[in-house]
C-alpha cells in the first residue's frame, strides 16, 4: 500500500503551511531552514486497545507495550468468556452498522445534492469573487470563469454545459473535480473525484466510435486539471486527437460542415498544444509534429490560409498572434513580432497582447538557444537563419513587467470592467522570469513578478520553479528539464 500523504509533510501540517510533497524532504522546509519530519504514517490508537496481531493489548504500537501473555487455565478461561462477549458485541455493531434501504436511499440523496451544490459553484448564475487579504486583491471561485480570459458568458460554453453533461458521463464528474480542485480545504475530495473523473474519461475515451462534444468538452476540462495542477495532461490531448484523425479529421481548416462549437473546441484544444504554452511536457516521438514538442494541431486545423480577426476566448490572445506563437520553431522570426500589427481593444487587452508579444520575442530566443545546444541542428538551423533584433533581453523583460503591472493596478482600480483578463498574465509573467541573468541583476523585478501572481495553486508552483531557478542562478538550466524532475506537467494558461 502506499504512503503517500497528499496533506503534505508532518512539518508543514503541524505549521499549517501548504508543502510541495517533494521526495524525500519537501523544498518548503528546506527554504525555510526546518527539519523535515518525512511522510511516514504514524500510527495512533489513542486511548483504544489493539484487538489482535502482534499488539494484541496494547495501548501504544511498542513491544514493551504489550501486556504479558496469560497461562494454562486463566488464559483459557479469560479466552472462553471474550469470546462469547465478542460474539455479541459484533452482532450488535454489525447490525448498527448495516444501513436500511431509507439510508441508503437518503445517503445518496444527500451526495447528489451536494454534487448539484458543487455544479452549480462551478457554473454559477453570478460571478463569485473572494477577497483574499492576505494577497490584498479578488480573486475568482467560480471554475467556469477561472477557464475563460475574456467574459464566460460570451462563450460558447456557458449555456451549452448541461445539455453537454448529458452526452458524456465523463463530463459532469470533472466539472465537480474542476470546482474542487480551486478550494485548498477540500483537497481529499478533490482526489477523489479526480480518480473517479479519469477512469471514466479513459473508459468513454476507450468506447468512442466518434469524439462527441461532450467527451471532446471532458477531455479539455481534464487537461485543464492536469495543467493547473502540475498533473500529466498532454497525454489526453494526444488521445483525443489519435480518435479524431482516425475518424476523417484531415490537414485542413475545418469547412462549412464543422459546427462552430466544434471549431472553438478545435481552438482551444490548439492553443493548449502550443509548445510554449507549457513547461516540461512529456515529449511522444510517435506523435509529435517538427516543432518537436506539438502536435501542430493549431497550424495543421486552425489557422486558414488568409488572416483571421478576433479574439480566442480561453487564451484572451487575438488570433494573428497566436498565429505568430503556433509558428515559432518554423517560420516565425524576432521580425515577425516586431511587425505584429495589433489589434483594436480596451487599454487592458493592450497591455496584455504587447506582454505577450514581447514574451513571443524570448520564447523564440530561447527555443533558437536550445537548438543549439544540439549539434545536429545547428547544421538545419544555418540553412533558416532567423532574423535577430537588436533589443536586448533586459529591454524585453522591463517592458513585459511594466505592461503586466500595469494591468495589474488597472485591475485594482477598476475590477469589474474587465476582471477576466487577469486569467491571461502566466504566460508573459513565467518568460519573463525565466530569464535568470536579468532577474539576479534586477531582483526588485523578482518582487513585481510575486505581486503579480494571483496566489493559486498553479501559480504557487510556477512561482517555486522561478524562485529554483533564480536561487541556482544557472543560464543553462532548461526549466522543462526541472519540471521533468519533479515529475510535472505545468501549462502556462
Amino acid at each position: 500500500m502506499s504512503t503517500r500523504s497528499y496533506q503534505g509533510c508532518w512539518t508543514c501540517k503541524r505549521r499549517r503551511r501548504r508543502c510541495d510533497n517533494a521526495r524525500p524532504t519537501c523544498q518548503s522546509c528546506e527554504r525555510r531552514g526546518v527539519n523535515c519530519e518525512g511522510y511516514e504514517v504514524r500510527l495512533r490508537w489513542g486511548s483504544g486497545i489493539a484487538s489482535r496481531g502482534r499488539y494484541m493489548g496494547a495501548d501504544k504500537p511498542l513491544e514493551e507495550s504489550v501486556p504479558p501473555r496469560l497461562k494454562g487455565r486463566a488464559r483459557d478461561l479469560k479466552r472462553d468468556g471474550k469470546g462469547a462477549k465478542f460474539q455479541g458485541q459484533v452482532r450488535v455493531e454489525f447490525d448498527l452498522m448495516v444501513p436500511g434501504p431509507g439510508e441508503r436511499l437518503s445517503s445518496k440523496c444527500e451526495k447528489q445534492k451536494e454534487e448539484e451544490a458543487i455544479f452549480n459553484e462551478y457554473l454559477p448564475m453570478k460571478v463569485n469573487v473572494r477577497y483574499d487579504r492576505l494577497k490584498n486583491r479578488q480573486v475568482i471561485t467560480d471554475g467556469i470563469n477561472v477557464l475563460h480570459s475574456t467574459t464566460a458568458r460570451d462563450s460558447m460554453l456557458q449555456h451549452r454545459l448541461p445539455q453537454l453533461c448529458e452526452e458524456s458521463n465523463a463530463l459532469y464528474t470533472i466539472c465537480l473535480a474542476f470546482q474542487l480542485s480551486l478550494s485548498s480545504t477540500r483537497s481529499p475530495l478533490f482526489l477523489e473525484y479526480f480518480d473517479t473523473s479519469l477512469r471514466k474519461f479513459r473508459s468513454e475515451l476507450a468506447c468512442s466510435t466518434t469524439l462527441s462534444d461532450g467527451t471532446l468538452t471532458a477531455g479539455l476540462l481534464l487537461c485543464s486539471i492536469g495543467l493547473m495542477h502540475g498533473m500529466p495532461w498532454t497525454i489526453h490531448l494526444e488521445g483525443m486527437h489519435n480518435i479524431l484523425q482516425s475518424h476523417g479529421l484531415s490537414d485542413t481548416p475545418p469547412d462549412a460542415t464543422t459546427s462552430l462549437f466544434r471549431h472553438h473546441l478545435l481552438e482551444v484544444m490548439g492553443v493548449m498544444d502550443l509548445p510554449c504554452f507549457s513547461v516540461g511536457r512529456q515529449i511522444n516521438s510517435s506523435t509529435m509534429s517538427r516543432q518537436g514538442s506539438s502536435i501542430g494541431i493549431w497550424r495543421r486545423y486552425c489557422q486558414p490560409s488568409i488572416p483571421r480577426k478576433g479574439v480566442e476566448p480561453v487564451s484572451g490572445l487575438p488570433r494573428s498572434l497566436l498565429d505568430l506563437f503556433a509558428g515559432i520553431g518554423i517560420d516565425t522570426t524576432e521580425q515577425s513580432f516586431w511587425s505584429w500589427s495589433g489589434e483594436t481593444g480596451s487599454f487592458m487587452q493592450c497591455y496584455l497582447w504587447e506582454g505577450h508579444r514581447l514574451a513571443g520575442i524570448l520564447s523564440l530566443r530561447r527555443h533558437m538557444w536550445m537548438l543549439r545546444k544540439n549539434v545536429v541542428a545547428c547544421e538545419s538551423l544555418a540553412l533558416n537563419p532567423q532574423a535577430v533584433c537588436s533589443v536586448d533581453a533586459t529591454a524585453l523583460v522591463a517592458r513585459i513587467l511594466a505592461n503586466l503591472d500595469a494591468l495589474r493596478l488597472a485591475c485594482t482600480e477598476r475590477p469589474e470592467e474587465d476582471r477576466f483578463i487577469k486569467n491571461a498574465i502566466l504566460y508573459p509573467l513565467f518568460v519573463a522570469g525565466l530569464e535568470v541573468e536579468v532577474m539576479c541583476e534586477n531582483r526588485q523585478w523578482q518582487k513585481t513578478i510575486r505581486n503579480c501572481f494571483l496566489g493559486s495553486r498553479q501559480d504557487e508552483i510556477l512561482l517555486d520553479l522561478l524562485e529554483e531557478m533564480w536561487t541556482r542562478a544557472d543560464p543553462d538550466l532548461n526549466v522543462d528539464d526541472l519540471a521533468r524532475e519533479r515529475e510535472m506537467e505545468m501549462g502556462l494558461l
